[in-house]
């Protein structure tokens, strides 16, 4: 398809992307196999979050919300499409293999993949789900503070209305065999926005583990690893205190990590306390939306449930590990999309990986450098801290990773005053070719409601190409964005 075809479709594609062989198909492919929210516009070529599946001419620290495609990564899909595409279970597990490598694992864990990173959650309850005679209760930290349809996948029930495989389904109605889900929210914030201590945290925690106990069912533990504003509860020592106390017969954690602001370091210590790690591919990682992966301690997928019926309209077979009970009964179909989506995600984390700590270090340094230059000293705006009152040391065990990710409180600037006026100007610099995270609800006003916050975040492939830049010329790329986001926020146009 020659460029102007293709750039009528998708406005603002990048012309060495829309001149690649396959481009086109690439495209079809990687909006496809995934909810309502990975459709792109048929006017402006992207989906509802402002991003889209190829690489384009706007200016991106999104990283938090969803990214648009690297060159790069783009041109890694389109050769796959030109060499030709595996066979779909030989491909997942060619990835699988890579996800090891990558995070340095020493162990071979079983890794299960889904269209986003609210279909996880049904892996993480049907790991459980046979754990105790009642079924599961689930405990997620911070529902405001992960995956907007989470509330209802954690519970066992549907969140939109067309499953990854293309089945009609209604939001809120339950997933046929996840009856025996019950679920409780375990705030990360207070009501006025501050982040919770950890031991608040734990305490909230225990009450609903004993309340599971009483019911009978299996406490399933969300952890958040690196939410939308950068906490982390609970840490990794009172997880396993928790464990040491419960059993891990009682009571399973599972760490949300989809984000993907974790380390290698991190995350096998995670898994080494047996805990389910959820990771998606299209937030720090860079890949395009929509796309995930949970990786299994193997002694929970040896104990683990068959995949009850409902979950035949979500995944099909080759998506669970080999070594899961019962995957036979899933179908056996394929869904191109998601395969090409979590190999250009793995090939962002494997170029990352690549770098080594030192030059990540340097580009984060830069970066947080810039942030407090361009907006911190010159404009009106705050951070949002990612840990409780008076517990910084709290954030400096955190992994570098969490680094890349700042949340600003933009009450005092002119006209953003409120939460809805931070999300009227987020969607508004999406237009013009500005693209930040999207409004969290953190910043309490003194007059009530909720104060306007916005959010910065570097990816994985941002960082590989800032760290081919000597010093000079990484901090002032850097500083010249970051004022640029700076003038943005005070109205002017950044295109």
């Amino acid at each position: 398809m020659p460029f102007e075809s293709i750039s009528a479709a998708y406005p603002d594609i990048l012309r060495e992307a829309a001149n690649l062989p396959k481009a086109a198909e690439a495209i079809r492919l990687l909006a496809s196999g995934g909810d309502a929210r990975i459709v792109l516009n048929e006017n402006t070529g992207l989906n509802r979050y402002f991003s889209a599946p190829y690489p384009r001419r706007t200016l991106a620290f999104a990283s938090s919300t969803a990214n648009d495609l690297s060159v790069d990564a783009f041109g890694h899909v389109c050769r796959r499409l030109s060499d030709g595409l595996l066979p779909y279970g030989a491909a997942l597990d060619s990835l699988r293999d890579r996800i090891q490598v990558a995070y340095k694992l020493k162990e071979m864990y079983p890794i299960a993949f889904a269209a986003s990173g609210t279909d996880l959650e049904y892996l993480a309850i049907t790991a459980v789900s046979e754990l105790c005679d009642e079924g599961v209760h689930n405990v997620l930290l911070g529902a405001d503070e992960v995956g907007s349809g989470c509330s209802h996948s954690a519970h066992g029930r549907f969140f939109a209305d067309e499953t990854p495989l293309g089945l009609s389904t209604r939001p809120g109605t339950t997933v046929a065999g996840m009856e025996q889900v019950s679920l409780a929210d375990v705030p990360v914030r207070c009501s006025e926005g501050r982040a919770r201590t950890a031991a608040d945290v734990v305490e909230s925690i225990e009450v609903e583990i004993e309340l599971a106990r009483c019911m009978n069912r299996h406490a399933l533990i969300h952890g958040v690893h690196g939410s939308k504003t950068g906490l982390i509860l609970p840490d990794l020592r009172d997880i396993s205190r928790l464990q040491r106390k419960w059993g891990r017969e009682h009571v399973t954690f599972v760490i949300d990590a989809c984000q993907a602001r974790i380390t290698s370091e991190a995350l096998a210590a995670y898994l080494n306390l047996g805990a389910i790690v959820l990771v998606t591919g299209s937030k720090f990682m860079g890949g395009a939306p929509f796309n995930g992966f949970a990786i299994f301690p193997p002694h929970l997928v040896e104990r683990a449930a068959r995949p009850c019926a409902g979950l035949t309209k979500l995944f099909n077979r080759s998506e669970f590990p080999a070594r899961w009970p019962g995957r036979e009964c899933l179908p056996d179909g394929e869904n191109c999309g998601l395969q090409l989506r979590l190999d250009a995600a793995i090939f962002e984390l494997e170029r990352f990986q690549n770098l080594g700590l030192p030059k990540i270090d340097r580009v984060i340094a830069a970066f947080e450098e810039a942030v407090e230059v361009e907006l911190l000293q010159k404009r009106e705006v705050a951070l949002v801290p990612p840990y409780a009152p008076g517990r910084s040391n709290e954030a400096q065990s955190h992994p570098i990773e969490m680094r890349t990710l700042k949340t600003f409180d933009v009450s005092q600037l002119p006209g953003l005053r409120t939460f809805a006026d931070a999300q009227s100007l987020h969607a508004k610099l999406a237009g013009e070719g500005l693209r930040l995270g999207q409004p969290v609800k953190c910043v309490r006003l003194p007059e009530g409601g909720w104060g306007g916050t916005l959010r910065v975040g570097l990816s994985m492939p941002q960082i590989v190409q800032f760290s081919a830049l000597d010093d000079g010329a990484l901090r002032n790329a850097l500083r010249g964005k970051m004022g640029l986001v700076g003038r943005a926020l005070l109205g002017e146009r950044v295109a």
